[in-house]
C-alpha cells in the first residue's frame, strides 16, 4: 500500500530532522514519512526579512517557526552541550547517555559544516567569579555557535542525504490520529490519510495545543509545564564584548531581592539582530546572529525571562502568556520596543525619544510603554535584573538600552513517556520540545538520534 508506513514522524524539527538523519545513517530498512504544515528549507523566507513589509504580518505558517529544521533553523544555531538547562533528557536516559547523545549531535554538526566553530566553555571562566560576587550565577556549558547563516547549511546538508531515504510531505500538518488493530490511521490538512506502525510525535512549542489534544485522545498523561515572560534586550555589543568573547552565550540566573523569583539570561547574540516571530497567529519575539562578520550588527541582544509556574486551580500557563503577548500585538500592532531609561521614568517611548536615542534598532518594532503590557511582579523582576547585571557589564542600565516586549518562553506540558521516548500506547513517541522533555536544539536533536537507534534494532 502506497499509504502505509513504518514510521510516520509528525513535524519536521530538530528532533525530526536528526531522527531522518541517524535512520538514514544506520541503513534502517523501514518505510518512513515526515510531514510538516511549514515550508521546505528554501522557502523559509520571512516577509520582512525579504523587505516586502516591516512588521509581522501574522503569515498562516510562519517562515520562523515552522518548515524543515523547525523553529530552531532560524534561531542563531546556537547548540548548549549540558545538562544544567534546556530540558530534562537525562532524567529519562541518565546524566552520561544525554551528555554522550549531544556531544553525537555536536560532531555531526563540525562534520557537516565541514570548518569547526569555536566551542566555547564557562566551565573554567572567570566569569563565574565576578558573577557570584554580585549574586549572579553562572550556568555550566559548552557552546557551539554556529551562526542562522551556516546552521542552515547544514540542514541543508542533512536534508540532501536524507531525501532518497526519507519521503517528506510540507504545507501539509497531521489533524486526526487514530489507532486500530495496532495500526495508526493519520489524517492530514490535505485530506490525506496514512497508516504506519510507529508513530512520532515531533511538532515542536508551537505544536503544543495539538500535542495536548493528541495527548487526551488517548488519555495519556501530561504534566503542567511553566511559561516563561520577559523581554528582548538590545544594547551596543561593546557592553557585554567582554563576556560574548569569552564564553559567547552566558546562563545568568538571578534571584531578585523583592520577590524572591527566578530571572535569568536567554538566547544571547553578539553582533546578532531582533526578530519577530508568530506563534499561532501570536506576534512575539527573539533573536539570532550570523556567523559570516559582514551580516553582523552592532548591537548585541539576549532575552531576560522570568519564570512562572502555577497550582491549582490554574494549570494552563501557554495561555497565561498568551494573554500577555496578545495584549502587546493589541497595542503595538505587534512588538512594542521601549528605552529602559523611559520605563524607570514612568513614561512611554515616544518615535521622537527614539530618534534621539543612541542605540540603534535592529528591528522596527512599535515605541511605546511595556508597563501597561507586562504584569508588575514581573517587570519589577526585570528592572532588578538589569541594575544587577550592569555590575557585570557597565552600560546595561542605560537610558538607551533597549526592551523589546514581549519574549514569552512556551512549554508544552511534559507528556509521560519511558526511557525509549514511548508513551504508554504501543508505538506513539513524543520528541523534541513538543514533549516538553527538551527546550533546546541540543537536547531536541539528542532526543532524535536517541528515537532513530532504537527503530534501528527495531527494524534490524
Amino acid at each position: 500500500m502506497d499509504n502505509k508506513y513504518d514510521i510516520i514522524i509528525a513535524g519536521a524539527g530538530a528532533s525530526g530532522v536528526f531522527m531522518t538523519y541517524e535512520l538514514t545513517k544506520l541503513g534502517v530498512g523501514a518505510r518512513v514519512l515526515m510531514l510538516d504544515k511549514g515550508s521546505p528549507l528554501e522557502g523559509r523566507i520571512c516577509p520582512i526579512k525579504s523587505g516586502k513589509t516591516d512588521t509581522c504580518i501574522k503569515c498562516s505558517s510562519c517562515s520562523i517557526m515552522n518548515g524543515y529544521g523547525g523553529a530552531g533553523a532560524l534561531s542563531d544555531g546556537k547548540y548548549n552541550i549540558t545538562n544544567e538547562f534546556g530540558g530534562d533528557l537525562y532524567k529519562y536516559v541518565g546524566e552520561e547517555e544525554a551528555m554522550e547523545l549531544m556531544l553525537y549531535v555536536d560532531h555531526v554538526l563540525c562534520e557537516l559544516d565541514g570548518e569547526e566553530a569555536k566551542l566555547y566553555s564557562t566551565e573554567s571562566s572567570d566569569l563565574k567569579t565576578l558573577a557570584l560576587r554580585n549574586n549572579l550565577h553562572l550556568l555550566d556549558a559548552k557552546v557551539r555557535h554556529l551562526g542562522t547563516d551556516r546552521n542552515r547549511e547544514i540542514l541543508a546538508k542533512v536534508y540532501d542525504y536524507t531525501k532518497d531515504n526519507i519521503d517528506m510531505r510540507f504545507f501539509d500538518a497531521v489533524t486526526e490520529v487514530d489507532k486500530k488493530d495496532g495500526v495508526f490511521t493519520v489524517k492530514t490538512s490535505k485530506g490525506e490519510t496514512f497508516l504506519c506502525d510507529n508513530l512520532v510525535l515531533a511538532s515542536g512549542r508551537s505544536g503544543s495545543a495539538w500535542m495536548s489534544e493528541v495527548c487526551r485522545e488517548f488519555d495519556i498523561n501530561m504534566k503542567s509545564n511553566r511559561v516563561d515572560i520577559g523581554v528582548r534586550v538590545e544594547l551596543p555589543a561593546e557592553i557585554f564584548k567582554h563576556i560574548t568573547d569569552e564564553v559567547y552565550e552566558s546562563k545568568l540566573v538571578y534571584k531578585t531581592e523583592q520577590y524572591n523569583d527566578m530571572v535569568r539570561t536567554f538566547c544571547m547574540n553578539p553582533y546578532g539582530e531582533v526578530v519577530s516571530e508568530n506563534t499561532n497567529g501570536i506576534v512575539t519575539v527573539n533573536g539570532h546572529s550570523y556567523a559570516d562578520p559582514a551580516l553582523r550588527s552592532e548591537n548585541t541582544n539576549f532575552a531576560l525571562l522570568v519564570t512562572n509556574k502555577f497550582t491549582e486551580p490554574f494549570d494552563d500557563s501557554n495561555e497565561y502568556g498568551q494573554s500577555i503577548a496578545r495584549l502587546s500585538n493589541l497595542l503595538g500592532g505587534g512588538v512594542l520596543l521601549q528605552r529602559f531609561g523611559d520605563l524607570v521614568k514612568g513614561r512611554r517611548s515616544s518615535e521622537r525619544r527614539m530618534e534621539k536615542c543612541f542605540t540603534r534598532p535592529t528591528l522596527a518594532a512599535t515605541p511605546g510603554d511595556l508597563s501597561l503590557v507586562i504584569p508588575k511582579r514581573q517587570l519589577d523582576d526585570i528592572i532588578e535584573m538589569i541594575y544587577a547585571l550592569d555590575k557585570i557589564a557597565p552600560g546595561t542600565a542605560n537610558e538607551d538600552t533597549l526592551l523589546y516586549g514581549v519574549e514569552v518562553k512556551f512549554y508544552n506540558s511534559k507528556v509521560e513517556v519511558d526511557s525509549n521516548m514511548e508513551t504508554k500506547v504501543k508505538g506513539l513517541y513524543a520528541l523534541g520540545d513538543g514533549s516538553g522533555v527538551t527546550h533546546s536544539l541540543s537536547q531536541a536533536s539528542a532526543s532524535g538520534i536517541l528515537l532513530a537507534r532504537i527503530m534501528a534494532d527495531k527494524y534490524r
